[in-house]
């Protein structure tokens, strides 16, 4: 990075490009687990059983699974400007159309189009970047990135909880909740279209050098990426690298969305309220945490270049903070430990992707990518049901959480083994790791 152009360069388009990438994900962080601050209101009105509010909140990640290898494979092929656009859109207006659900039927629908309609949105980002950082400035790259995730939650509880406190129009508060939320999703999908430019080349923000400096470096990585990992989007779905960083990721999303959808149901029962606005305040507080972890640690991971094993740390301290979280009656203690999980399960995934973007390229890093998050993905559909289950075959109010920590413990542990493997004397982790994906 001693070229000062292209430093100019990268500087220009972290300004540019990851604050509004951020935002995206923020919205779509917000259209996902809105339902979790709706749980009781959205209950009482449409007398859903716990089961079956389970079953519906997962199973947006069943329709997310199917299509994110095909929408991933059309963002390489048509450009990011128009298909993330496009996504935006759509699942807005679908988060919307949520006021209409009323049995389970309707919210099963609702719940599995939503993830139809934003398949593809972070896989296609992760991607998206692939196009203008290089390997050693992508971990603090895609850390900017996933602030859209504790943003989201600092504002969208808040927000959330004072919208579910609000009935206007003749729309009870959960209704007004869906229709605002997800139409704001759609109102900034359309300003993407006119915002977002697909690669360096096509940047009239950047000058003729800094188009150069960019396209020049990117050209050195995506040559070792062809020496190195699978040459077709076939060959990366089929990949053994791949697959197991799909285990790992899967690992994770069990973790995230155990916590994001138990978290508001945790604070007001130690409250002993309902969930609205204070509750939403409360719950803001980790994601403050969140935050300032995010940004520290993701830029010392890429400066020292151990993005493995700070991966690895991040997700044992998610099962830590889980634990903790189930350990004490006091709403400070339970406050703090889930500082510690959301830190840990926010922060280990930007410095996830930096591995199989590693020897990803191409079509390649389309599918490739796209399966870990499709794949990955269903712990998400997994966490709320398994949680549900373990709760009652135990007969234990805290079985489903310590189910959860022990899944990221796994999780860890596969990140440490994968940069074990094969390394040498005296040589890095993520050496190692590099070494493992070219094999």
């Amino acid at each position: 990075m001693s070229n000062p152009v292209l430093q100019q360069a990268l500087s220009k388009i972290r300004w540019r490009i990851l604050p509004f990438v951020a935002l995206m994900f923020a919205m779509a962080i917000i259209d996902r687990s809105n339902i979790g601050f709706a749980k009781h209101a959205f209950q009482a009105d449409t007398g859903l059983s716990n089961a079956a509010f389970a079953l519906g909140a997962g199973i947006f990640f069943i329709g997310y699974a199917v299509f994110e290898v095909p929408s991933n494979l059309m963002l390489h092929k048509i450009g990011a400007r128009i298909w993330l656009s496009r996504i935006m859109v759509t699942w807005g207006l679908v988060s919307a159309a949520m006021m209409f659900a009323h049995d389970e039927t309707s919210f099963y629908i609702l719940r599995f189009l939503l993830g139809v309609a934003e398949a593809g949105l972070s896989p296609g980002v992760v991607l998206y970047l692939t196009y203008w950082f290089p390997q050693n400035q992508r971990g603090s790259a895609y850390g900017i990135y996933y602030f859209g995730v504790p943003v989201s939650l600092m504002v969208g509880g808040p927000v959330s909880g004072w919208l579910l406190e609000t009935a206007q129009f003749g729309l009870t508060g959960w209704q007004w909740m869906f229709v605002t939320e997800g139409l704001a999703a759609s109102i900034i999908g359309v300003f993407a279209f006119f915002y977002l430019t697909d690669k360096p080349r096509d940047a009239k923000w950047l000058n003729n050098e800094e188009k150069v400096a960019i396209e020049h470096e990117l050209e050195k990585e995506h040559l070792q990426k062809a020496n190195k990992g699978p040459s077709s989007w076939r060959a990366a779905m089929i990949n053994p690298v791949v697959l197991y960083f799909t285990l790992i990721y899967f690992t994770i999303q069990v973790s995230v969305y155990g916590v994001l959808f138990y978290l508001p149901t945790r604070i007001a029962e130690l409250l002993g309220t309902g969930i609205g606005l204070k509750v939403g305040l409360l719950t803001s507080i980790p994601w403050i945490a969140t935050v300032i972890m995010l940004y520290a640690v993701t830029r010392y991971a890429d400066r020292k270049g151990q993005q493995t094993r700070f991966a690895a740390i991040m997700l044992a301290l998610a099962a830590v903070g889980m634990v903790g979280s189930t350990l004490s009656g006091s709403l400070p203690l339970v406050i703090l430990a889930f500082c510690v999980a959301a830190a840990g399960f926010i922060t280990v995934q930007p410095l996830f992707w930096t591995l199989p973007t590693r020897f990803l390229g191409g079509a390649a890093a389309a599918s490739g990518i796209a399966v870990i998050g499709a794949l990955g993905n269903l712990g998400g559909f997994l966490a709320p049901t398994v949680k549900t289950w373990a709760e009652g075959y135990f007969n234990n109010a805290h079985a489903g959480m310590y189910f959860l920590a022990g899944t990221a413990l796994l999780g860890a542990l596969m990140l440490v083994r994968s940069a074990r493997a094969g390394r040498k004397p005296g040589q890095s982790v993520d050496a190692a790791l590099s070494v493992k994906a070219s094999s």
